[in-house]
């Protein structure tokens, strides 16, 4: 069967390791879910998540044009996680809206040059 990037299909699962999960996608293809696109999150364990011949939807992220290597997802078919108040973007304060330019330096430079020709003619 030809492949394309972006294709949904079906695929029985017929390997699980530490790293990802292996899909058949037809009888001479197969493909990885790799861990990180298996869900959203942490995923602590693939074992208490699949299990060997369960059969899932998957969509085609990558196809290695030289190995021929196929990479797939689960997690582009979920929808994003709603965004707690606890994984908002944190504000920093800033002096970002404060506009002093150079003024602090030129306001001090010729205090420092002062200091060092003393210690220079010393």
């Amino acid at each position: 069967m030809n492949y394309r990037i972006g294709d949904i299909i079906e695929g029985k699962v017929t390997g699980i390791q530490p790293y990802g999960v292996f899909v058949l996608l037809d009888d001479h293809t197969q493909g990885l879910v790799h861990i990180s696109e298996c869900q959203h999150g942490f995923v602590k364990s693939l074992n208490s998540h699949f299990h060997i011949g369960q059969t899932l939807s998957v969509v085609i992220l990558d196809i290695d044009e030289f190995s021929g290597k196929i990479s797939l997802s689960l997690r582009a078919l979920m929808p994003a996680p709603e965004m707690t108040t606890f994984r908002r973007r944190k504000h920093y304060w800033t002096t970002r809206k404060v506009h002093t330019g150079f003024a602090p330096i030129a306001n001090h430079l010729q205090d420092w040059v002062d200091e060092y020709l003393d210690r220079l003619d010393k």
